[in-house]
């Protein structure tokens, strides 16, 4: 079979840092995937949250084509192009933000996020050089968001990183002013974890952490690299409690697939970094930000925020009734908007659940830490997709734990 050939040269010549599934995808419509044997899968991973918009949506491939028709799909920094300010200038009033830089990533977006936070401080000549970040956050696999990233496993291979980073407790503003010393710049955190386990932050501590920036003069950092782009129900899931960051990140929906990222600065963190501070080959090329303009047009004229916060309280509904009928299983229901998760018993294998959901019932789902499986889909999904999902969901339950109980 082609899948199987496929597999067996991708497990010869791909580095092996992940654990792939068996399965060759091979195109994809709306929110289905299709393997090389033309088998459906209904996807609720979106590429690991990055597919916003499902596959194949008109506007974003006319946008791209027609940058491709004009043979202008490189031009360097050195130069202005026109998708990269129409895609900042919508970026930027989405965010409500006065300066962007694109990146190809999120990590990326991470890597600049830290170091405007250094340069301003540098600028001020204050000495402050630390960053606080949050225990079981994930920024990203650089040496520098790995440095920030709050969990020891991803870390210790890799030591010694970038020094001068403590971490707190996620959602404990006294843990963080515990941490606060007049060597403080920064302080860093995602406004929903979603590698760590979907835990969303509370509005107290993230007001909490834009007072303690003010007081401190700290630059708010905040990873929207999961979570922004319309995903919690609001454009950035800061928008919801009336704060704003210093410095934002996005990337994943950004792009719909295209590898774009950003990083989105205010006030005196937007001027804070000079000419030759900071730079990108690829970062902001013109067919990349032709497909991010695009999609930020889709977002705005389907209002799609609006459509998560509908499709968001119907998934945690139809969640929420599974955690009931599998009460010994799953322990706990997390999350926001279409970011969800469901937590299982320590007994239950996720890893095992995850399989056979993928490879028996053909639905897409992605684990997540604290034995967490987490349910990122499209954000263009609607209720016949959760009812698809939730049967498949119950088939892949029921298999995996007649077994161990």
């Amino acid at each position: 079979m082609v899948n199987d050939r496929l597999v067996a040269e991708g497990e010869k010549v791909l580095y092996k840092t992940y654990n792939r599934f068996p399965i060759v995808f091979d195109h994809a419509e709306d929110v289905y995937l299709y393997d090389e044997g033309d088998n459906q899968y209904l996807d609720f991973g979106a590429g690991i949250s990055v597919c916003g918009l499902g596959y194949s949506n008109a506007l974003v491939k006319e946008a791209m084509k027609a940058q491709i028709d004009k043979g202008l799909l490189h031009t360097s920094n050195l130069f202005y192009n026109e998708p990269a300010i129409e895609a900042g200038e919508k970026l930027l009033e989405a965010a409500e933000m006065d300066k962007v830089f694109f990146t190809n990533s999120g990590t990326e977006a991470i890597e600049g996020a830290l170091k405007i936070a250094r340069r301003y401080q540098y600028n001020k000549k204050s000495g402050k050089t630390e960053i606080i970040a949050m225990l079981g956050s994930f920024h990203g696999r650089s040496m520098g968001a790995l440095s920030v990233t709050g969990k020891e496993h991803y870390r210790v291979p890799f030591e010694p990183l970038v020094s001068g980073v403590k971490f707190a407790d996620f959602n404990d503003l006294e843990s963080v002013k515990a941490q606060i010393t007049d060597k403080t710049g920064a302080i860093i955190l995602e406004t929903i974890q979603g590698e760590g386990g979907i835990y969303p932050a509370t509005e107290e501590f993230l007001k909490g952490i834009r007072n303690l920036c003010d007081e401190h003069d700290l630059i708010m950092i905040l990873d929207e690299v999961q979570c922004g782009m319309g995903r919690s129900g609001y454009m950035f899931a800061w928008q919801e409690y009336g704060i704003k960051p210093d410095v934002v990140t996005v990337a994943k929906a950004l792009g719909n697939g295209v590898p774009i990222g950003a990083f989105l600065a205010r006030g005196e963190a937007a001027t804070a970094m000079v000419p030759g501070d900071h730079g990108s080959t690829y970062g902001g090329n013109p067919l990349v930000c032709a497909a991010a303009s695009a999609i930020l047009d889709v977002f705005k004229e389907m209002d799609i925020p609006a459509h998560v916060r509908e499709l968001g309280a119907y998934l945690w509904e139809v969640l929420d009734n599974i955690k009931a009928e599998f009460p010994d299983a799953i322990i706990d229901h997390r999350g926001k908007g279409l970011l969800q998760g469901l937590e299982f018993a320590t007994d239950i294998k996720v890893g095992e659940i995850v399989s056979n959901a993928i490879l028996k019932q053909h639905l897409v789902l992605i684990a997540a830490e604290h034995n967490t499986i987490r349910f990122v889909p499209p954000l263009v999904i609607e209720r016949q997709h959760v009812d698809e999902m939730a049967e498949k969901l119950r088939m892949a339950l029921k298999e995996v734990t007649s077994g161990d109980r």
